[in-house]
């Protein structure tokens, strides 16, 4: 009787949730079957899988899923090597320290258009940029990063926005390592490598399995820090997945193709997000 109230008092939630997914979950998939372009709806027709062979037949397809690689692995090694490095480091008492791991976990709560606003104008300008200023200060030619370089561009601005939330895991984590193996392990001789290897490392096995999964996750959708800065270009050159939709159906309104787009994005996700649960579940049996 009590199994079944409580199922009663669940149902309203899990009911809601279910149609909160599965309903536009629907709508993308029955889209993507038919011919459904904003500028002439009278067009309509049934297409089947004709818009997914459009999608990952376009000029853009590839280069789009190669970037969308390139920036989530790279985002991925910076900020997990980078929050590693400075959570040790802050790790130990010094004076200061409350304010600076504050002041070092306050990018990550700055919104993604803001962020990527701050390095467009007051870092990358190329004329009155902070990296200008000192590329002319040093005498050498000021860079337009996001006309030559805009994929390593968008690496640099997602990675300083990311790299403190796996630096505010890895803080929290090192809280809870053993302090008397590490002062054994100093008395014993182990130097720092050895105590960051045997030690720090193991300790931080299941932290870095979970950074990993959620950044991840969250990488593959990167649309703000793109549209504000190169519009994914010049050409193709910081073109992902996701801004390739975006294309797709508020650019080209062409919402058939985009809906396809959309489908292919799900099942990619769906497939890291498999491997990464399996990854993580066989770190956390550990």
């Amino acid at each position: 009787m009590n199994k079944t109230i409580a199922r009663l008092l669940q149902a309203p939630s899990i009911i809601f949730l279910a149609l909160w997914m599965i309903v536009p979950l629907s709508m993308t998939l029955y889209f993507s079957t038919i011919r459904y372009h904003l500028l002439y709806p009278e067009r309509e027709g049934f297409l089947g899988l004709g818009n997914y062979e459009f999608f990952w037949t376009d000029a853009a397809f590839w280069p789009a899923m190669l970037n969308t690689l390139i920036l989530v692995g790279s985002v991925l090694v910076i900020s997990v090597v980078l929050g590693l490095a400075i959570a040790i480091l802050v790790d130990k008492p010094f004076k200061g320290r409350g304010i600076c791991r504050i002041l070092l976990i306050s990018p990550f709560f700055i919104m993604p258009t803001v962020n990527a606003l701050v390095w467009k104008n007051m870092l990358m300008n190329p004329i009155y940029g902070l990296f200008a200023v000192v590329a002319t200060a040093f005498g050498a030619e000021p860079l337009d990063w996001l006309a030559h370089l805009p994929l390593l561009s968008i690496i640099m601005i997602v990675s300083w926005q990311w790299t403190p939330f796996a630096l505010l895991i890895f803080m929290t984590s090192l809280q809870s390592q053993d302090t008397e193996q590490k002062e054994a392990a100093t008395l014993d001789g182990a130097g720092f490598w050895s105590q960051f290897y045997h030690l720090t490392l193991p300790h931080l096995a299941r932290p870095i399995a979970v950074v990993i999964l959620i950044q991840m996750i969250f990488h593959l959708s990167i649309f703000a820090e793109i549209y504000v800065t190169t519009g994914g270009g010049p050409g193709f050159d910081s073109t992902n997945l996701a801004f390739l939709i975006f294309s797709q159906a508020l650019l080209q309104f062409d919402v058939g193709v985009a809906s396809a787009g959309g489908v292919i994005a799900i099942i990619l996700a769906n497939i890291v997000a498999f491997f990464l649960m399996r990854f993580v579940g066989k770190s956390l049996a550990v």
